[in-house]
């Protein structure tokens, strides 16, 4: 039976296939968007390079702190994912039955 490799690796034990960087591998180090193109190709290095994430939004929301009730926010945390949407909404609804907007 082969011995299996420990559950926690020792942070102590050196890797060579992994070594610590010196000063003179950072000073040799290049941006991706230019040593990428050599490698791959300009039109792969160019995928690989696209921005990643959610993209931009069309209208652009405002981070506050605003504090609610418990059950207020229970109640809305219980209806899942997406529920901080579901608060946005409920008072974008007030407000159309409650003030012109």
């Amino acid at each position: 039976m082969p011995k299996q490799a420990p559950k926690h690796p020792n942070p102590e034990q050196i890797d060579d296939d992994n070594p610590e960087w010196t000063d003179a591998d950072f000073v040799r180090a290049r941006p991706a968007a230019e040593v990428l193109p050599a490698l791959f190709g300009t039109k792969t290095a160019q995928s690989m390079l696209k921005p990643r994430g959610r993209p931009p939004a069309d209208t652009v929301k405002e981070r506050i702190t605003i504090r609610f009730d418990a059950d207020v926010l229970a109640a809305f945390r219980a209806t899942g994912k997406g529920w901080q949407t579901r608060v946005n909404d409920a008072m974008r609804d007030w407000l159309r039955t409650h003030h012109s907007v």
